[in-house]
């Protein structure tokens, strides 16, 4: 069985905590596959609001 590598799960944890102020013991507690929803479904939020500023700035 492999381990998560624990590089990613840092930046998984910090980008969840960053974006929801969720304390790391929160971030901790959720399952593997519910933080990497999280964690998907923050980052096509964030791919969404970019493009909408693009569209809106023209850059």
């Amino acid at each position: 069985m492999m381990r998560y590598p624990m590089d990613r799960l840092h930046e998984e944890v910090a980008y969840l905590a960053y974006y929801f102020h969720w304390p790391y013991d929160q971030v901790m507690s959720l399952e593997h596959h519910e933080r990497r929803r999280w964690v998907e479904q923050v980052a096509k939020i964030n791919l969404e609001r970019n493009a909408q500023n693009e569209a809106l700035t023209g850059g």
